[in-house]
C-alpha cells in the first residue's frame, strides 16, 4: 500500500502501527497523524535505531498492509 493511502486513513492504521511498534503510545500517534518521517522520529525515539532503518521498518511494514 503506498504511503497516501495509509496516511489518509491513519485511524484505521494506528491499532497496526502500535502492535508493530508497541512502545509508541497512544500520544505518539495522534503527533504522529500519518506523517512518514514523524513515525520515524518516534520510532528512531522509543528503539534506538537509525534513520534508514526506521525507514526500512515503515517500508517493511506499510508493504503488508
Amino acid at each position: 500500500m503506498n504511503w497516501n493511502q495509509i496516511e489518509g486513513n491513519w485511524e484505521q492504521f494506528k491499532g497496526k502501527a502500535q502492535q508493530q511498534w508497541g512502545k509508541l503510545t497512544n500520544d505518539d500517534l495522534d503527533v504522529i497523524k500519518g506523517n512518514r518521517k514523524e513515525l520515524a522520529g518516534k520510532i528512531q525515539a522509543h528503539y534506538g535505531k537509525s534513520q534508514e532503518e526506521a525507514e526500512r521498518e515503515i517500508d517493511d511494514w506499510s508493504a503488508r498492509h
